[in-house]
């Protein structure tokens, strides 16, 4: 048994002993880590009274030293100052909040994906953010508009410049559909449709946005129809209605090179 204040003992299914270190928060018992000494546990636990009791460090103290983990330091640092309590490393300011994935990254969010963020747990990988939910992985992406197969500084852009700002103000969607994409020529703005097959085949250019992701749609049954199934993802407009969308995708001409295009085909 331990004898060391905020410690407990229990023990691995091989019998070897280990210490539990906890601390009561809004009559919650809440971890704050499994340990192999008795004296790192209480360290963790000293440390945990240091931030809420004596109102001791700041976001900036942390560093190797301490026995507690970065992301309870920052559960206990955000409790202390907002007196609000979140399972995730979460750090609230008056209009947005930091989540924390280590001491020198963060990402920033607007208030009103707190509830969001304060029940999922972020990740990252090889650059992209995820959230798992139900023993799946999803990107948060989506949820700012950003389609997963989106090109970043191609189809959407930070106006700030800082990739881990995620608040709504510092997105901007520049393309939005799959294969289209804004170009100017002759000084008139336009919307490029492309399709890829063994290499990039022009569909056509376009006076507007939706008729174009329309254009990549036709040109993705065309080849369907010549024999080419892939993964395309295709289009939803959702200022058209069905009888719009027929409409404009009647009036839409293939390219010959598409219209005509063979299943053996090798783009020169």
């Amino acid at each position: 048994m331990a004898n060391l204040p905020g410690v407990s003992t229990a023990k691995k299914k091989n019998g070897t002993i280990y210490y539990r270190s906890s601390i009561t928060l809004q009559r919650k018992h809440v971890s704050l880590g499994s340990f192999d000494t008795e004296e790192q546990a209480n360290k963790a636990y000293q440390e945990a009274c240091s931030i809420l009791r004596e109102g001791k460090y700041e976001l900036a103290d942390y560093g190797e030293h301490f026995a507690l983990d970065f992301t309870k330091f920052i559960i206990l640092m955000n409790y202390r100052n907002t007196n609000i309590y979140f399972k995730t490393p979460i750090y609230l300011t008056p209009d947005f909040f930091y989540y924390y994935l280590s001491p020198e990254k963060y990402l920033i969010f607007d208030r009103e994906d707190l509830f969001f963020y304060a029940n999922h747990k972020l990740q990252t990988r090889g650059g992209y953010f995820f959230i798992c939910d139900y023993g799946s992985q999803y990107s948060i992406l989506p949820r700012y508009g950003i389609k997963n197969y989106a090109k970043k500084g191609v189809d959407y852009i930070f106006v700030n410049q800082n990739e881990y700002d995620f608040r709504y103000e510092n997105i901007k969607i520049i393309n939005e559909y799959t294969g289209v994409t804004e170009i100017e020529q002759d000084g008139k703005t336009l919307y490029e449709t492309v399709i890829h097959i063994n290499g990039n085949f022009l569909v056509g250019r376009y006076p507007d946005k939706n008729i174009a992701a329309v254009a990549y749609n036709k040109a993705v049954d065309t080849l369907a129809q010549k024999g080419i199934h892939r993964k395309y993802v295709q289009n939803y407009i959702n200022d058209y209605s069905s009888s719009r969308y027929h409409e404009e995708y009647n009036k839409i001409t293939m390219p010959k090179h598409i219209a005509d295009y063979k299943k053996n085909n090798t783009k020169k």
